[in-house]
């Protein structure tokens, strides 16, 4: 299909289709823009926020169902959904502390 498409297709040349935009404008800027290093830091942040979720879905989809908690686990609540729970906490722990970290250092600040 590719193949027909390229022969079969209709085939016009020009200035304009040579251009980098077919708009028949010329470009205003060099296309390899430095970019901000603000910019970069956002977007790492919402890696990692993005990342923290997807630690944090298997359990909130496990602890709809308790008995799967404690079959994965093994054990009673103490050493089974009790644990997990303290286990998700500490971690958040982390992620809150790594938000306020951010915080101070003014990552997020757009100045």
């Amino acid at each position: 299909m590719l193949i027909l498409g390229g022969v079969l297709g209709p085939k016009r040349q020009g200035q304009v289709k040579q251009m980098p935009y077919e708009s028949g404008m010329d470009p205003l800027h060099d296309t390899r823009r430095r970019f901000d290093v603000r910019f970069h830091l956002v977007a790492i942040a919402f890696l990692i926020f993005d990342v923290e979720l997807l630690f944090i879905y298997p359990w909130a989809v496990a602890s709809r169902h308790p008995a799967g908690v404690d079959a994965a686990v093994g054990g009673g609540w103490v050493s089974g959904r009790g644990l997990v729970f303290a286990g998700v906490l500490f971690f958040m722990a982390l992620v809150v502390a790594g938000l306020v970290y951010e915080w101070r250092r003014g990552v997020l600040r757009w100045r």
